[in-house]
């Protein structure tokens, strides 16, 4: 759980850090839109050390998040990573002057709430492999978020953000299987696993999707979406095929705790992008 927890911190961290850079280089100097203004202000920040640090904890949060889905059940880790967002809310306010109402202060409460729960009443990872056929599958919605990702600004504006975001939210949860489903780390082994390229594909497609849905739309429904999108589903497969369970006579407790940290980490989904107004947009998920 220390890992889960490390990399929910490292994530939050990060994405104030890359927003403080962005703000300095959105003050720098110039006007104007588009792609190629995006570009400079994108060059302009990644000059600054906030903008690299943020970087190399984006870096060190997906190795924690790694070691941390090879040792406790996939419901807590995703918890624990959308929980991330309490992280950005809290850093925020000593850091960017972002004032959180007493609404939020709440909300960042229900979220260690829900994660003192979860830490008290989570198993071990699960012993089962799955079926043979789930690697495939978690390849087949990889590239499904694939296609979600490349046609998404041809989908109506209504929904979009939602859309895009739910399908951010299961390439990441894409990630969080495939890495249970791997079997071994032998260059011979990962060029013929199916879940080595749904892992690379899934990660790609959601940071895409979410960068979309963030540029498209609005940030409080993309980020509530990915939250769903990377919790639910990946949590069922881990307990429904993977063998995740919790502590004997606690499974109750363990439920209430993600339904409470889950819910918590959703009334915060402002903060999937602080401040929203910050260019380049970040998403903390992939380095």
């Amino acid at each position: 759980m220390v890992c889960a927890l490390g990399a929910s911190v490292c994530f939050g961290t990060a994405t104030v850090l890359q927003a403080m850079a962005a703000r300095a280089a959105d003050a720098g100097g110039g006007d104007g839109e588009g792609t190629a203004f995006a570009v400079t202000l994108f060059l302009r920040a990644v000059r600054q050390w906030r903008y690299l640090a943020g970087l190399a904890l984006d870096g060190v949060g997906f190795l924690l998040q790694i070691a941390a889905l090879r040792s406790i059940p996939i419901y807590a880790v995703g918890a624990a990573l959308a929980s991330s967002l309490a992280v950005t809310a809290v850093v925020s306010a000593r850091l960017l002057r972002v004032r959180l109402n007493g609404g939020e202060w709440g909300a960042v409460g229900v979220v260690c709430a829900g994660m003192a729960l979860l830490g008290i009443a989570s198993g071990t990872e699960g012993d089962r492999d799955g079926p043979a056929a789930l690697k495939y599958v978690m390849l087949a919605t990889a590239l499904a978020v694939l296609a979600l990702a490349l046609l998404g600004g041809r989908l109506p504006d209504r929904g979009r953000a939602l859309a895009l975001g739910l399908g951010a939210g299961l390439g990441f949860g894409v990630v969080e299987v495939a890495v249970r489903l791997i079997d071994s780390l032998a260059p011979s082994a990962l060029v013929a696993d199916p879940a080595a390229y749904a892992l690379l594909v899934g990660g790609g497609a959601a940071f895409v999707s979410l960068t979309s849905a963030l540029q498209r739309g609005s940030v409080t429904t993309a980020t509530a979406g990915m939250v769903i999108g990377e919790t639910i589903g990946p949590a069922l497969v881990g307990v429904v095929w993977l063998g995740d369970r919790t502590r004997e006579g606690l499974a109750w407790v363990a439920v209430l705790g993600f339904a409470v940290a889950v819910a918590g980490a959703l009334a915060l989904a402002r903060f999937g992008e602080a401040p929203a107004d910050s260019v380049p947009q970040s998403t903390s998920r992939i380095p």
